[in-house]
């Protein structure tokens, strides 16, 4: 294993780290949370939590079916609030059983193409594989219950990479890692779409073939 081993919230630490000096976050503006194995609960970051400067205490167990604050193992009870997004992280844990991550980013390249009215393109195999489809939720209030609802039922049939309009994207996998990838390939194909529309070239921008889509779908073969 080359990724950070142990406890989840160091994991999601290392995930604010890197987003952070990646640039595909500015300041706070962003959220992490980690399904705890056996448990129903959580861990998110707490409200206004700086991502580059996550620590295990910049962490609060939230319990996925009603919200209430949980009680992991031993551990005392938090004192921190969880984000603002809490609903969101929540709304889509109960509608993916196979969701263990969720990273929600306010990524500079993705935003702007969302604000231009243009959709990201699938233009790598790595796109392909670790993106598959994504989808744009239409703009609700940050924080709100109805941008959680509506998210979790997009979510719903299995697609992993969603853009919030005007407010930022949300990626999911069954592990941390995986939704780190996301989250990175995401930006990737936001960029490389963003340059060919800056080239005037979008329109003969090659996405990756439909044939190789099919195989990823059709088969668990595939690696990455």
């Amino acid at each position: 294993m080359n990724y950070v081993p142990g406890d989840l919230r160091d994991q999601l630490a290392h995930v604010g780290y890197d987003v952070v000096q990646a640039g595909l976050v500015c300041g706070s503006g962003g959220n992490l949370s980690a399904r705890i194995p056996d448990e129903d609960a959580c861990w998110v970051t707490a409200s206004g939590a700086w991502l580059d400067r996550l620590s295990r205490t910049s962490f609060a167990p939230v319990r996925i079916s009603d919200g209430a604050p949980a009680t992991v193992g031993t551990l005392p009870a938090p004192r921190t609030a969880p984000t603002s997004e809490i609903a969101l992280h929540l709304a889509l844990y109960r509608a993916r059983p196979d969701v263990n991550a969720v990273v929600h980013l306010h990524p500079q390249t993705a935003l702007l193409l969302d604000a231009l009215g243009e959709h990201i393109r699938i233009v790598t195999t790595d796109h392909a594989f670790y993106l598959k489809r994504v989808s744009t939720v239409p703009f609700r209030l940050p924080g709100s219950a109805e941008v959680a609802a509506l998210t979790a039922a997009m979510a719903a049939d299995g697609t992993d990479c969603l853009v919030l309009s005007q407010h930022g994207c949300v990626v999911m996998a069954d592990s941390v890692e995986l939704a780190h990838k996301r989250a990175r390939n995401l930006e990737e194909a936001a960029a490389l779409t963003y340059r060919a529309l800056a080239l005037g070239r979008l329109d003969s921008l090659r996405e990756v073939p439909e044939e190789f889509l099919d195989r990823l779908h059709d088969s668990s073969a595939v690696t990455a």
